[in-house]
C-alpha cells in the first residue's frame, strides 16, 4: 500500500482545488457562451419592430 507523507497529501490538496477551480471556469464560460448564443438567435428572430424598439430603448439609456 501506498504511504502519503505530508508533501504527498499537500501535493494531492493543491491540485484537487485547482481541478476544482479550472472545472468551474470552464463550466461558466460555456454557460456564458450558450447563453450569449441563446440571445444572439432569439434578437435574430425578433421582428423588424421589436427590434428598432430595443435599438430605441438603448439609445435613451
Amino acid at each position: 500500500m501506498m504511504d502519503f507523507g505530508p508533501v504527498g497529501i499537500f501535493v494531492l490538496v493543491v491540485t484537487s482545488a485547482a481541478s476544482f477551480l479550472l472545472a468551474r471556469w470552464l463550466s461558466k464560460r460555456r454557460r456564458d457562451s450558450k447563453r450569449e448564443r441563446e440571445r444572439q438567435a432569439r434578437e435574430a428572430s425578433d421582428s423588424r419592430q421589436v427590434r428598432r424598439a430595443r435599438e430605441r430603448r438603448r439609445a435613451g439609456r
